[in-house]
């Protein structure tokens, strides 16, 4: 089991804690579930926003969190809205198996 399978047990189990009410008050994971997928969804963007100014930033250790606090936010999406880890890691594994297979992009012409 990987180390994002197993945050993702975590996610997961958080939100049956918040579904039965039986959630730590400080729990952050529970606080996302009961405001929804708006919060969610805002958070992601925001964290999206902040990896990119990192990146820009070329501060490496600013990214590495960044990338981190996306990658939580993102597994906290995909639990509220009943995803799998698998089945996210299932397209990838599937994206993979077309590296080299170059898609041909339709070009326009200006000119008309």
């Amino acid at each position: 089991m990987s180390l994002y399978d197993e945050i993702f047990e975590v996610i997961k189990e958080r939100k049956k804690q918040y579904e039965t009410g039986t959630a730590a008050e400080n729990s952050y994971t529970c606080y996302l579930f009961d405001k929804g997928v708006d919060k969610i969804c805002k958070k992601i963007g925001e964290e999206a926003t902040e990896t990119v100014i990192a990146a820009k930033n070329n501060n490496n250790n600013e990214l590495m969190n960044e990338i981190n606090d996306l990658l939580y936010h993102v597994m906290v999406l995909c639990v509220n809205q009943g995803l799998e880890w698998s089945d996210v890691e299932k397209v990838l594994d599937e994206r993979n198996e077309k590296i080299g297979n170059l898609k041909k992009f339709h070009t326009v012409d200006k000119n008309t």
